[in-house]
């Protein structure tokens, strides 16, 4: 926990850049029975009857003291598709960076591994060799600021049916595009102070 909160705090270096990386799920539902419009003092009504369209799985990366984030939707959530959102980033994304300072939870799926099972050992290495792995705790994906971007999304764009993933994939990138331009930047106020305080129940007792 602390090495992630100290990562925070370091001051805003485009060499190195900090990332946070986290994916979340959306179903795909549709609507057989349409929906009523919205009229005056009425919302737009749909009906509790869904069919299941499938679901689709979005990558989201965030640096904070930039307000610039990325986002790719993928089909499944594989090591591979894990490796491959790395390889955008490394490589596109913070291209002119030395090293990108990765904060991430634990998921099996997150480690140099993924990078080995999906590109060439020489391929696999150059990408490692530009990332800085810091982990969040057990219990704790809290802490990777990623999520907070995960909820913004979930509320300003996807909370409602979507049954297309191509509708999907084109509204979550319109959304990027507007929080990009609007430089929507993360304020993050906690730190290892604050945590020795208010989670001193988490340390050892000496």
């Amino acid at each position: 926990m602390e090495d992630v909160l100290s990562v925070y705090h370091r001051p805003y270096d485009a060499a190195r850049p900090v990332v946070c990386v986290d994916e979340a799920s959306k179903e795909l539902h549709g609507t057989p029975r349409g929906s009523l419009p919205a009229g005056p003092g009425q919302p737009v009504r749909v009906d509790y009857e869904y069919e299941r369209h499938g679901r689709r799985n979005i990558f989201l990366a965030v640096e904070p003291l930039a307000g610039r984030r990325h986002l790719r939707v993928t089909e499944r959530r594989t090591s591979c598709d894990f490796a491959k959102f790395l390889q955008f980033l490394v490589e596109e994304a913070y291209a002119e960076a030395e090293v990108v300072v990765l904060v991430t939870d634990n998921l099996n799926t997150h480690g140099l591994a993924c990078l080995y099972e999906c590109f060439d050992p020489e391929h696999a290495l150059r990408i490692a060799q530009r990332i800085e792995w810091h982990y969040t705790p057990e219990h704790g994906s809290w802490l990777n600021m990623a999520e907070i971007e995960l909820s913004i999304l979930s509320r300003q764009c996807l909370k409602r049916r979507i049954d297309d993933p191509v509708v999907l994939e084109r509204e979550a990138i319109a959304w990027q595009q507007t929080r990009n331009q609007a430089n929507a930047k993360i304020d993050w106020q906690f730190t290892a102070a604050d945590a020795r305080v208010k989670l001193k129940r988490l340390y050892p007792k000496l």
